[in-house]
């Protein structure tokens, strides 16, 4: 069923005939049910010609020398019979350039004024397929999508002047059309394009999928559109770091709401002027969102960062915690890049044991996403065949919202510590079980001299909360400390030049140094 009616008819021939094609002309009389977008191009003009033949009167309009109704109706059926003509000769109504964009070859279609060739060209089967075919040659492994479109900020411009022009029509029959009554032309593209896409991929559309298609439009001819709001409403574009251009969608926006009728109409033509050819493609991305891969890691030596260690341009080890764990993801997991975190960190020369310290590392639009329990732990294996350095355990994809509780209450954590301690004066083992009476004990520490290039200057309270020593010999022992997590332990043990006070070497009257630290 056509849906148009009789009172829309006025609205109907009024675009039609200064260059606005059938779907955008359904957009303005607020057709919002999907159904009639989505027939063919041919089979919606020739439904609007009956539709519009049924009109007798003559149709007037405040136009200088606007094209006969019959003319328009027949140059839009001869382009599309043009279409047809390439598509039977094998040549198609779009093709890949050599720099990979896609061009039109369809030079006999009357490009609406409204939307560029949006709803012409760009919603065709053909051009569907095109795009599909870059999806499926992009490597990415999904089961199902979202699909996103950037349209010229100059398509807001002549929607403009189309609403101007239709609202003064309407309003000499006391008919009233507000913005909000136009369907966005993103939406009916949607409304089109989603099937399409559903269909040729064998996946559903999802809002709420992590593999993106995106598809941005450009139309370089009409790129100007937009230049004279700038005069008019210079505060609503300002140039902003991450764009090429002050003449973004939402800027244009800004400004058309702000800038008066009487002056948008002395600016900018009402209706709009009908351009030459649609719009190019300028790109085609897929895109998938980053997933996140978790577990423990064992750190067994002792010159070993947790992350790579560069000083002034200069690498001064050869490998890192992150490196050994992260090269494996990155390639299995087909990952751009990556970002690596974790529940605290241990020095080059500090042991992590027991357990392990909780990590996590973000990928970076991954191309492969999907693995089996069996697969996880097979890629565990080979990151700890391939270094004795480090041991992983519990890899396991995770969400991003755990990454955050991995992260919460970290200075309320308690982290336990062994540290073999030197003396500079000969002690027995009384001289030390003191230490072991000692329970929540509060300590000031200033931020450590080795840190403070990188930390800002600081006074941290930390809390001890037990120790236990085991005598070695007269200038060695083992210390097991059980510390509110944050706490430096190397400064707690020889004071830091008095910067961590009370230290053991005050607690003991002596100097007092670490000559290791394991983390267990």
């Amino acid at each position: 069923m056509f849906p148009l009616t009789e009172e829309n008819k006025h609205v109907a021939q009024l675009l039609l005939s200064t260059g606005t094609c059938p779907r955008c002309i359904f957009r303005f009389c607020g057709v919002d049910f999907h159904a009639p977008y989505k027939l063919p191009y041919k089979e919606l003009l020739n439904e609007l010609q009956k539709f519009l033949e049924t009109e007798n009167e003559e149709f007037i309009l405040d136009i200088p020398n606007p094209p006969p109704k019959k003319i328009r109706l027949q140059e839009l059926e001869d382009g599309i019979d043009g279409i047809d003509n390439l598509s039977q000769n094998g040549e198609g109504r779009v093709s890949v350039m050599e720099d990979g964009s896609i061009a039109s070859k369809n030079s006999n279609l009357n490009v609406c004024n409204v939307c560029l060739g949006i709803l012409q060209e760009f919603c065709e089967k053909e051009f569907i397929k095109k795009v599909c075919q870059k999806v499926e040659a992009s490597g990415f492994e999904f089961t199902n999508l979202v699909f996103s479109v950037s349209f010229p900020p100059q398509l807001s411009v002549r929607e403009h002047a189309a609403w101007l022009l239709v609202k003064q029509e309407m309003g000499k029959q006391n008919l009233s059309l507000g913005r909000n009554d136009i369907v966005q032309l993103k939406e009916a593209y949607k409304w089109i394009t989603h099937p399409l896409f559903s269909e040729e991929l064998g996946v559903p559309i999802d809002g709420k999928s992590l593999f993106e298609v995106s598809v941005i439009f450009a139309h370089p001819e009409t790129v100007e559109d937009c230049h004279f709001l700038r005069a008019i409403c210079p505060d609503c574009f300002k140039p902003a770091k991450n764009k090429q251009s002050v003449f973004t969608r939402m800027a244009v926006m800004k400004a058309l709401n702000k800038i008066k009728e009487e002056d948008f109409r002395k600016q900018f033509p009402c209706p709009p002027n009908s351009p030459k050819a649609v719009c190019t493609v300028l790109e085609i991305e897929c895109a998938h969102g980053a997933v996140f891969v978790a577990g423990r890691y064992n750190k067994y030596s002792r010159n070993l960062p947790q992350t790579p260690w560069i000083i002034d341009g200069e690498r001064k080890l050869e490998s890192s915690v992150e490196e050994l764990i992260s090269d494996h993801l990155l390639a299995v997991f087909k990952a751009e890049s990556f970002n690596f975190s974790s529940s605290g960190r241990e020095d080059v020369d500090v042991r992590t044991l027991g357990n392990g310290r909780p990590f996590a590392i973000e990928l970076v639009n991954p191309h492969r996403v999907h693995f089996t329990s069996q697969e996880i732990k097979e890629l565990q294996q080979k990151i700890n065949n391939s270094s004795n350095k480090i041991q992983v355990r519990d890899l396991q994809l995770v969400t991003r919202e755990a990454i955050g509780r991995m992260k919460e209450g970290e200075e309320e954590k308690t982290k336990s510590y062994s540290a073999l301690i030197w003396t500079n004066k000969a002690i027995q083992k009384k001289d030390i079980e003191f230490l072991n009476d000692i329970k929540d004990l509060k300590i000031d520490q200033k931020t450590p001299l080795r840190v403070l290039h990188r930390r800002p200057l600081a006074v941290r309270t930390r809390i001890i909360h037990s120790m236990e020593t085991r005598y070695v010999d007269e200038h060695h022992f083992h210390l097991y400390l059980k510390t509110q997590a944050g706490t430096y332990i190397k400064e707690f043990v020889h004071g830091d030049f008095g910067r961590t006070k009370p230290n053991i070497g005050s607690l003991m009257n002596m100097t007092a140094d670490i000559l290791e630290l394991d983390v267990e």
